[in-house]
């Protein structure tokens, strides 16, 4: 499970540093190589090029793998609170005075984040690595006063643009945290994360979590409707090379680029893996005192096959860890979404759950190699864990010493701009029937009109029995309410599957539901 802190960004697991020998000082208002402070020593530039990152990732694989480099002392001792008062100052960020579409902010170590990162910019082929300075920094009267004056190891870094305002750089993006990234787009919040990659999770052994020890960040034209990074990925048991451009806009869009290194035979393997956080819905409400009718940052993961089928699992919070695998070939695509969009469906004046992304994963080309999407929901009874991880798994070993490239595109969106010919579930309830001895779900969609006629719902359950589905208008959401009945028996599992059809054809997603007792 991941720790989610409020105002922080993403959680530092591990983090692994290799130095380069190109060093840029930034400081009193140096935003560039040509006004790094007169007191640092002159920057030092390094040939680049994205063969120079698979090169590196290839040269790493073949040694054994070393620890991070400590942080700067005294950094790995902060607490929150301390380390939310060192706080960047926007005028130092990297092209502030430049005419460009985009500002680096840098995010110093410590807290949780408690190794390393290299940070380079690119520059007509040169990289110059990004050096911080004390003078950079605003530091509150609780941060340690040796930390005042000392150049700090840096965890990550952020982007700004003027995604939302003219006038106002927001952040629309930021890596810091292992492998950990996340993203807005237009008019949205923060709320989940995606990683690099995901290795041994929810195996008993441990997962492992490798991390971007190196960025090189490509300074952009003028006129770029993306900025391009580059990232350097190591852990025990593989490196890789990794290639990011990011677009924001409406839809913030990363275009990702890959090839693995492993050391050793890999054998569970998560690719574009995304984590997140759900509480409660109408599922599991009554297990929680609370004022809100929902608490989380997506409600459900979604399913593209190659064969047409939508597939639409609403998320849950077990009281045990639950395990799933979904589809035996590669999905077109697949995503945690955010359904839930009206301040209504939460309550929460604050938190803005309505206005956290969905993350949608593309996989570019043909299905290739097979394998499922896996979904693990872990117990929790705080909304700051991220208990939700989902990616996709190839089916085969990842055998070492052989490169594995791969492609996709992640779109941090609003799910509503994700197109489709079917009907949409938009909630999914859960009680109990009407006399009180059986369970009742009620799923509602849009997409497929108001009127029921000729509209079958098809329920099936792999244990217990099915009673009376039915399918009706809904005219509050202008769409259609399908119901049933199930009793359990002795059940302790039951898979659930639903599916609204017309003339043979689905005219909705499929439906999946794992029930267990309470």
């Amino acid at each position: 499970m991941t720790l989610r802190i409020r105002g922080a960004l993403a959680l530092a697991l591990t983090m692994n540093l290799v130095m380069a020998s190109a060093v840029y000082t930034v400081g009193n208002a140096a935003s560039s190589p040509a006004k790094a402070a007169a007191s640092a020593a002159a920057p030092k530039s390094v040939p680049f090029s994205d063969q120079a990152v698979l090169d590196e990732a290839r040269r790493l694989a073949a040694q054994p793998y070393k620890n991070s480099s400590p942080v700067t002392p005294g950094l790995e001792e902060v607490s929150y609170d301390q380390y939310r008062q060192i706080r960047f100052r926007s005028e130092h960020a990297i092209w502030d005075k430049a005419n460009l579409p985009f500002r680096i902010d840098l995010l110093p170590a410590g807290f949780v984040f408690k190794a390393p990162v290299a940070i380079f910019i690119v520059e007509n082929g040169m990289s110059t690595e990004m050096i911080s300075q004390p003078d950079m920094f605003d530091f509150g009267p609780g941060v340690p006063a040796k930390l005042r004056t000392v150049p700090l190891s840096l965890s990550g870094f952020r982007i700004r643009t003027r995604i939302n305002s003219r006038t106002y750089w927001d952040e629309f993006a930021v890596f810091q945290g292992a492998s950990y990234f996340r993203a807005v787009g237009r008019g949205q919040v923060y709320g989940l994360s995606a990683r690099g990659l995901a290795l041994r999770t929810a195996e008993p052994q441990g997962e492992e979590f490798p991390s971007f020890t190196r960025f090189w960040i490509e300074k952009p034209a003028r006129n770029a409707a993306g900025i391009v990074i580059h990232a350097l990925l190591d852990s025990p048991s593989t490196t890789g090379a990794y290639k990011f451009i990011v677009t924001p806009g409406r839809e913030t869009v990363m275009d990702v680029e890959f090839t693995l290194f492993p050391r050793v035979d890999l054998r569970n393997v998560g690719i574009a893996p995304l984590t997140s956080m759900f509480l409660f819905d109408g599922t599991n409400r009554t297990r929680f005192e609370d004022f809100r009718l929902r608490v989380h940052d997506s409600d459900g993961l979604l399913i593209q096959n190659p064969d047409g089928e939508r597939i639409w699992r609403p998320l849950a919070n077990p009281r045990e860890l639950q395990l799933s695998a979904f589809t035996s070939t590669k999905p077109q695509g697949f995503g945690l979404m955010q359904r839930a969009r009206m301040i209504a469906d939460f309550q929460d004046l604050e938190a803005n759950y309505e206005r956290r992304p969905s993350a949608w994963v593309e996989f570019k080309g043909e299905p290739g190699s097979p394998g499922p999407v896996r979904l693990i929901e872990i117990p929790t009874r705080r909304e700051t864990n991220d208990n939700i991880v989902a990616f996709w798994q190839p089916r085969e070993v990842l055998p070492a010493g052989k490169p594995y490239p791969g492609a996709y595109r992640l779109r941090w969106t609003a799910e509503s701009l994700l197109t489709s010919p079917l009907a949409k579930i938009v909630s999914t309830s859960a009680g109990t029937s009407f006399d009180g001895d059986r369970k009742l779900f009620v799923i509602d969609l849009v997409g497929a009109g108001t009127a029921p006629d000729k509209i079958k719902f098809e329920v099936s359950a792999s244990a217990g029995k099915i009673f009376h589905p039915v399918v009706q208008s809904n005219p509050t959401i202008r769409g259609l309410r399908a119901s049933f009945e199930l009793d359990p028996g002795s059940a302790g599992v039951i898979e659930l599957r639903g599916l609204l059809s017309k003339d043979g054809k689905p005219v909705g997603e499929t439906w999946l539901y794992r029930w267990t007792p309470n």
